[in-house]
């Protein structure tokens, strides 16, 4: 069968290579164009209390545990009082049988307050505010990292991705065990070291920085593009231009400059739909615990930014079907993605002149 025409990624429907998941998402750009009749989800509140006393993640409220939270005015972090991981788990045994195997999981689970306004959410917060979310971020790399493998720190926004409170906040699962994403990520980086002689992520930003076409923002230390891969409509990837390895590894003027990119993402990312943006998102770095003392060249440092927004704020990407039972898909083209992001104004729109009427 003849192709028609010449091929144009913006109209005709390919497969995408994403060298760190060792996987192919198929890109199906016609299919912008069909009629939406799916579900449509209720947008978010914009009338959240500053403070509310029956809020467990408020200055001063009560939690499930009947512990009083401090009147804190920056961040504050409290072990999670419902963990995933607890750090004195028996040990299961190993199974009878190959196709019935367990394993030990152990670890701790925090929740960080970004500040204590439930009003807020990071985009909104001052540089000043964001750049103390950074240092806690490093400050509980160290302190978890030091015992444990895996320190995943991650953020939910929005009820649309599951977030129970609008209070701003993220979650940190140390772990002693390395995770899926991180064992397949740590191997798919090592396998491009030996073959390319240099870090697979660290060279994906060079070439991002030169093509522009997927670029949302950058900075001197930082740039963030919806990646060539990419699977959610708006999908972003956060990376340093210099070889980093671990969020620790951050210098002083990388973690202020680390602040203003991630501030001017946000921006962007609220005013497309002007919604307080829901994503989930998260830092992957080198792994630690017993792994601090071996070379972990390969790895680069990078946050996800998984939003599931796909034509408004009550529109969104559902992965089923195809998605569960064959591969990744995606309709907006990734370059259609980082061009209305990055023409995007860098002032949030809840802070815009009003127009006189």
């Amino acid at each position: 069968m003849e192709a028609a025409g010449p091929f144009r990624a913006s109209e005709h429907q390919h497969a995408r290579y994403n060298p760190l998941r060792a996987d192919w998402v198929l890109v199906s750009a016609h299919r912008v164009k069909r009629p939406w009749q799916g579900q449509v989800e209720k947008p978010p509140p914009e009338d959240v209390p500053r403070w509310d006393p029956s809020n467990p993640l408020c200055p001063g409220a009560r939690r499930a545990n009947g512990q009083v939270n401090p009147p804190y005015e920056s961040t504050f972090v409290f072990p999670n009082d419902f963990p995933a991981l607890q750090p004195d788990a028996p040990e299961p045994g190993g199974g009878d049988h190959p196709l019935f195997r367990a394993a030990a999981a152990r670890g701790v689970c925090k929740v960080m307050c970004f500040h204590p306004w439930s009003d807020l959410t990071l985009p909104l917060m001052s540089l000043a505010e964001i750049r103390a979310v950074v240092d806690k971020w490093v400050e509980l790399a160290v302190e978890l990292g030091a015992a444990y493998p895996w320190v995943q720190i991650f953020e939910n926004k929005g009820a649309m991705m599951g977030c129970s409170n609008p209070h701003p906040h993220c979650q940190i699962w140390a772990s002693s065990f390395l995770p899926n994403e991180a064992q397949l990520e740590d191997r798919t980086q090592r396998e491009y070291l030996g073959q390319h002689g240099v870090p697979m992520l660290l060279e994906y930003a060079e070439q991002e920085s030169r093509r522009k076409e997927r670029l949302v923002v950058e900075n001197a230390d930082w740039l963030v593009v919806v990646p060539y891969w990419a699977t959610w409509p708006f999908q972003t990837l956060l990376l340093p231009r210099r070889h980093v390895c671990r969020l620790q590894d951050l210098r002083e003027g990388e973690r202020d400059s680390l602040a203003s990119i991630m501030q001017r993402l946000l921006i962007k990312y609220d005013n497309l739909f002007e919604v307080s943006f829901p994503y989930s998102m998260g830092w992957h770095g080198a792994p630690t615990g017993p792994h601090l003392e071996e070379d972990c060249g390969h790895w680069q440092l990078h946050a996800h930014y998984y939003p599931p927004l796909l034509r408004s704020a009550t529109v969104r990407k559902f992965m089923v079907g195809y998605e569960m039972l064959a591969q990744a898909q995606r309709d907006l083209t990734p370059e259609q993605a980082a061009e209305r992001l990055r023409n995007l104004p860098e002032v949030h729109y809840k802070q815009q002149p009003k127009e006189a009427s």
